[in-house]
């Protein structure tokens, strides 16, 4: 891992209490523009998965549209940063191992 992305607990602590004001399992108030903090949030928001359970896509998008509007950014960045897998023809989601 690149150090710039070395977190302290402390910081990852205030970046979301930034980015979800009114606690850690309500909504997102706004997606954030630096990667430090997306990676925070994106990891915060993978919580809502069961490492032990296949999505469908309305499952993960119904998961993701409790949390934020703009769903589909967070399911992108989701799969981008590695947190959950889908399959090739995107109708399977899952946690990754």
């Amino acid at each position: 891992m690149d150090e710039r992305y070395v977190i302290t607990e402390e910081e990852k602590k205030k970046i979301l209490e930034v980015y979800f004001k009114q606690g850690i399992d309500e909504r997102l108030d706004v997606f954030p523009s630096k990667e430090k903090r997306k990676l925070i949030v994106m990891q915060n928001i993978s919580r809502h998965f069961e490492p032990s359970i296949i999505y469908s896509e309305m499952e993960v998008n119904e998961i993701l549209k409790a949390i934020y509007s703009d769903f589909a950014i967070l399911r992108r960045y989701l799969i981008d940063y590695g947190f959950i897998e889908r399959s090739r023809d995107c109708t399977k989601y899952w946690v990754k191992d």
